[in-house]
């Protein structure tokens, strides 16, 4: 049976590819970005499959309206992907309080509007799949990055408390960890060129220039094939709660992780010693 699909981030990217991929398969899709204009395309090809939809995700209000729109024009949810994000650059010292803030009211909160917007109508069916777009940046953290990593950090942890909150309700939940992929013309984005950057101190300069030389490194996977991934991962019975995308992130997550318990372990007199002994 076909699905239904909630897509935010459509217009571009990793959210387009998403949506071409399940439309080609006969599901229907209701594709959302802030602008819709470049979705045209798609409502050519695919008719009344695809319900393209003005959307915000900042706005609590809209997306509440936007996801009823949705479950009425199809008459189900079955597939909520919240695809839409963008990554903010810069020292933690340099970050202004807006630009912190708007990072997470996209980045996170965006996501947990649509969540609890799409969550009664899961509820109701006693189906559904929440598939929650995060990325490598959630497990692992390069300098520069702390606004985006704060934002999908705290996406892990919350998709993490959803899943155990909703299994009883037959609803699933998934976050994808994405590497690097190339959504840019074909090539791997640079996130000093292409991100949201913040005001510079040349205090970081060199900071800047290292972590520059190390951009491009990984190979750049094809949104395409990502997309069909997202299509397998869907039709699981019983998808996993966690699934990386792309090559080369997995050696570097076991090198963290590593070093983590080590840490942990290097130091159990202490955490011993910080309990009081009783």
């Amino acid at each position: 049976m076909s699905k239904v699909w909630f897509v935010t981030g459509s217009s571009r990217g990793l959210g387009r590819r998403f949506v071409e991929a399940a439309l080609a398969r006969g599901d229907r899709v209701a594709a959302t970005a802030r602008t819709v204009a470049g979705l045209d395309d798609l409502v050519a090809r695919h008719g009344d499959a695809v319900l393209p939809l003005v959307l915000d995700v900042t706005d609590r209000t809209a997306v509440f309206a936007t996801v009823e729109r949705a479950a009425k024009h199809f008459g189900r949810l079955d597939v909520v992907v919240n695809n839409a994000g963008y990554a903010q650059f810069g020292a933690v010292e340099e970050l202004t309080e807006r630009e912190l803030r708007d990072q997470m009211e996209t980045n996170l909160f965006g996501a947990v509007w649509v969540i609890q917007a799409a969550l009664p109508y899961l509820r109701e069916q006693r189906s559904g799949h929440i598939v929650q777009l995060s990325s490598a940046a959630g497990i692992i953290t390069m300098p520069l990055g702390g606004a985006y990593h704060a934002s999908k950090w705290a996406l892990e942890g919350l998709n993490e408390a959803l899943a155990a909150e909703v299994a009883g309700f037959g609803v699933k939940v998934t976050v994808v960890e994405p590497g690097t992929f190339a959504t840019r013309d074909g090539k791997n984005p640079d996130p000093l060129a292409n991100g949201h950057l913040a005001r510079t101190d040349p205090a970081y300069d060199d900071v800047r220039r290292r972590l520059g030389a190390m951009t491009g490194k990984l190979p750049a996977g094809d949104p395409a094939a990502a997309a069909q991934a997202l299509l397998t991962l869907v039709d699981l019975d019983n998808p996993p709660l966690r699934v990386i995308f792309g090559v080369g992130i997995h050696p570097m997550i076991q090198q963290v992780y590593a070093d983590r318990l080590r840490t942990w372990d290097e130091w159990q007199e202490l955490s011993a010693a910080s309990h009081g002994g009783t």
